[in-house]
């Protein structure tokens, strides 16, 4: 038999969500959910900013910054094309938005890619000019609301069974 977990929610919980089969995504390719591996580019991505980041601190070689500016762009284009993916699922289906992961899980990671927008805008001039302190600043905020996001989007697979394989009821709880 398999065990629950035993590590308690942070938000919430219900034992009968153990035993649902879970709903599957809405954005699919035959029947694999874009939206849990296309993630993973800008969580790569916007993480590393904020290592180039500490790499210029540290060193000040412009190298650091460059690559801090790339990875930017990369992470806030696969961004919201990750994020494209997760509101049709969010809006079509309604277990998501009844649960208050669904709405944590959105929130910190649209307020990460806004933050990504504002810290690539005020490198756009000069690479090298906002990454003392305020682009690290923002940067390290970034990969933080990402651990956060991605903790709430793992409580939405595992514990709530949304975007899984499963024949569960999409506006059900």
């Amino acid at each position: 038999m398999t065990q629950t977990p035993n590590i308690p929610p942070i938000i919430e919980s219900d034992e009968s969500d153990y035993r649902d089969s879970g709903v599957p995504s809405t954005v699919t390719i035959a029947g694999h959910p874009l939206h849990p591996p296309m993630v993973v580019f800008p969580v790569a991505l916007l993480v590393a900013v904020a290592a180039f980041d500490i790499g210029y601190w540290l060193t000040g070689d412009p190298f650091w910054a460059r690559g801090s500016f790339l990875l930017l762009i990369g992470g806030l284009v696969t961004g919201l094309v990750a994020a494209l993916i997760g509101m049709m699922d969010f809006m079509k289906i309604g277990r998501v938005r009844k649960h208050t992961a669904g709405w944590a899980h959105m929130y910190s990671n649209v307020i990460a890619l806004v933050l990504t927008a504002i810290n690539l805008g005020l490198r756009l001039g000069d690479r090298t000019e906002n990454i003392l302190y305020t682009g690290l600043i923002i940067s390290a905020v970034v990969a933080t609301l990402l651990g956060i996001g991605g903790w709430f989007g793992g409580e939405l697979i595992y514990r709530h069974k949304i975007a899984v394989i499963g024949y569960g009821d999409r506006d059900q709880p």
